[in-house]
């Protein structure tokens, strides 16, 4: 490299967009081109500067510490040049916010409480990718993941916990005035609703409540616990669900808790936003605190 010289700028994009990813394929998909014109343009970079900016592991890279260094350095500059661009041309920044959730705690939890933050940051567009993948393996970038527990994040994410949960057993109104349960014993007249992910929840819970070798009536499967509470309403039998799931039908009378005392705590649900995000996600990030703690 000569003394003086600048970096190939696309170069320079793309090997921003990876070092944020820690992945060439995410790259690739947010830039719009192929995993080898990122790896080729990242090479070009390497070679102009005459260091090493990933370690090539398998399935994943790794940022070197020149090149930790060149993204801690390079990543503001370009953002001065995209503001310094939107100044000339006087176009207001496009504002979002891409949010990875899985499906039924973003139909159950997360959209119902989105017209707040909108309401608040009307500014700001919220987009949300639903994915069953964990963080590690999201099919599309994001700007910030929600999931259970600790497992499946990026090595780059540093995941908080914001929403405390547990299981617990409900059903319709319905269906225990057609047959009331008096206690544990009770549900072995029931239908079990079952989530086809999360088969092991009803046996996890019975253990925990002192009973594993309860037996129901009958079980129902389906795929997402979204269904199975909608099932659940309509009075086909018992759901266990995580209290965060609940949304608004038990306040609203739709569903009821009939063994109230009978719960499972389960690991929290935790937020993590991607590196190199802006000031949208970590507005975004606060709002999901509040309205966790709003219940």
């Amino acid at each position: 490299m000569k003394p003086g010289s600048l970096p190939p700028l696309n170069a320079l994009r793309m090997f921003l967009v990876a070092a944020r990813h820690l992945s060439f394929s995410r790259a690739a998909v947010e830039l719009g081109v192929t995993h080898g014109a990122v790896s080729r343009q990242v090479r070009a970079l390497e070679e102009h500067l005459g260091v090493a900016l990933f370690e090539r592991q398998v399935r994943q890279v790794v940022l070197t510490a020149e090149g930790q260094q060149l993204y801690a350095d390079a990543q503001p500059a370009m953002e001065q040049i995209a503001a310094a661009q939107r100044a000339v041309t006087g176009r207001a920044p496009v504002r979002a916010v891409r949010i990875n959730s899985r499906t039924s705690f973003s139909v159950r939890w997360l959209i119902p409480r989105l017209p707040d933050f909108v309401a608040h940051h009307p500014g700001i567009a919220p987009q949300l990718i639903t994915s069953l993948a964990p963080p590690a393996r999201a099919p599309e970038p994001f700007d910030i993941a929600i999931r259970r527990g600790v497992e499946g994040w990026p090595s780059a994410v540093k995941a908080q916990p914001f929403l405390e949960d547990e299981l617990l057993v409900v059903a319709a109104p319905k269906l225990l005035k057609k047959k009331p349960i008096a206690d544990l014993r009770s549900l072995a007249q029931h239908t079990l609703l079952v989530v086809k992910t999360r088969k092991q929840d009803w046996d996890d819970w019975k253990t925990h409540v002192g009973s594993p070798r309860l037996r129901p009536a009958g079980r129902l499967q389906f795929d997402h616990s979204h269904i199975v509470m909608q099932a659940a309403v309509d009075g086909l039998g018992f759901a266990i669900t995580a209290r965060s799931l609940l949304g608004t039908d038990v306040t609203q009378g739709r569903l009821v808790c009939p063994l109230p005392k009978l719960r499972l705590p389960l690991p929290p649900m935790y937020y993590g936003c991607a590196p190199g995000t802006g000031r949208e996600t970590q507005l975004f990030a606060q709002w999901l605190d509040r309205q966790a703690k709003l219940g």
